[in-house]
């Protein structure tokens, strides 16, 4: 006779209780652990984009190690052009700069004289304060330096260390497979392949989604930049539409820069807004038509729980959890429709089903059956 744990109910408030604590423990380790775990989810997910290729060289008889380092040739070829495009367009910056400074010099001079005239406040007092402004700024620009340059080695160090997690999660795909069969051993096998055909489904529809909405975008801000007739407006275009990454708000960021950038190269402040004013418009287009319509319901979840894991995230990770915020809220989604308890959870993710126009008496005796009718009548 095989003794069987007798079961625990607890109250609602220790339930919830243990959940605040588990969660809370949970949000310390991924805050804690970052270094770690930021590097593996973008190498999962650029294990998922490079499937395909993978999968198709193997069955063209490649063994799966050239296939895999082959794709990971193509992933550095691809960034290693996107980043040596980008120096370009920055180098040619840096011949600018002296034009620049001597506008900015001549802007302040305009706004000290406006000052002085129309605010009858004194310009040595004005220099006085820029002064302080600038000495506060060289004081505080060590300690940014040296914050920038621990940055960029923990970001250099990260990125060299993702093509190698690429390649161990490619080469041992069945095997972390076989992982999750052995811990859902109570699961059906087949259940679980199609939880994870759906997080893979999901995951490459929106990537795939994503770089087409950049493309789009940075054609249409392009444009406007050259019938406003900003320089670089090709460096600009592309950056804003980057900055899609950054759902919501990322677009109208991108714009600060090119707008900056007008106000110290064009005479007229009215062309800056007209720049903001373009990318404001590219803006609501991308988040009511063009987004929609590419994506579309592949990442189903609505506005008002995409804002506020934004913000979750955002909190969690800075800028690299805005950017992840979105997929591993759509991974979540999944997760939480094949499990029967967190099936709420899912729902609650997802987008909510517009109300159905309610029927007038006509329609309602309409739909009834016929004796049913007759007696209505």
């Amino acid at each position: 006779m095989e003794n069987k744990l007798p079961e625990v109910n607890l109250p609602s408030y220790v339930r919830f209780a243990c959940i605040m604590i588990v969660l809370t423990i949970l949000v310390y380790w991924l805050s804690a652990m970052q270094e770690l775990i930021v590097p593996l989810i973008f190498s999962i997910l650029f294990a998922m984009i490079l499937y395909p290729i993978d999968h198709r060289l193997e069955r063209w008889r490649v063994p799966r190690v050239p296939a895999i380092l082959l794709c990971l040739v193509l992933m550095i070829g691809f960034f290693y052009l996107l980043f040596y495009l980008i120096s370009l367009q920055i180098s040619s910056f840096t011949s600018e700069a002296p034009k620049l400074l001597e506008r900015g010099n001549q802007i302040l001079d305009k706004l000290q004289t406006f000052g002085e005239d129309r605010f009858h406040i004194e310009r040595s007092k004005m220099v006085a304060e820029a002064r302080s402004y600038v000495n506060n700024l060289i004081r505080e620009s060590g300690s940014f330096l040296t914050s920038t340059l621990l940055a960029t080695t923990n970001t250099l160090s990260t990125i060299s260390i993702v093509p190698l997690y690429i390649f161990f999660l490619m080469l041992y795909r069945d095997f972390f497979r076989s992982f999750f069969y052995k811990v859902f051993k109570s699961t059906k096998r087949a259940k679980i392949d199609i939880v994870f055909g759906r997080i893979y489904t999901v995951v490459k529809d929106y990537l795939v989604g994503l770089v087409l909405v950049i493309i789009i975008v940075g054609v249409l801000n392009t444009v406007g930049l050259l019938i406003l007739g900003i320089d670089y407006a090709v460096f600009f275009g592309f950056l804003g539409a980057f900055m899609i990454l950054i759902p919501y708000i990322g677009i109208l960021i991108g714009s600060l820069l090119p707008a900056l950038f007008t106000l110290l190269t064009h005479d007229n402040p009215l062309v800056a807004l007209g720049v903001i004013g373009v990318f404001s418009f590219v803006q609501i287009l991308e988040g009511n038509f063009i987004t929609p319509y590419i994506v579309g319901s592949k990442v189903s979840i609505n506005p008002l729980a995409a804002i506020i894991v934004l913000l979750l995230w955002g909190q969690l990770w800075g800028v690299t959890g805005l950017i992840l915020a979105l997929p591993m809220t759509a991974i979540l989604k999944v997760v939480f429709d094949a499990v029967e308890p967190l099936k709420p959870y899912g729902f609650l993710l997802g987008e909510a089903e517009r109300p159905k126009k309610p029927m007038n008496v006509k329609e309602l005796t309409d739909k009834l059956p016929k004796k049913v009718k007759d007696l209505v009548d």
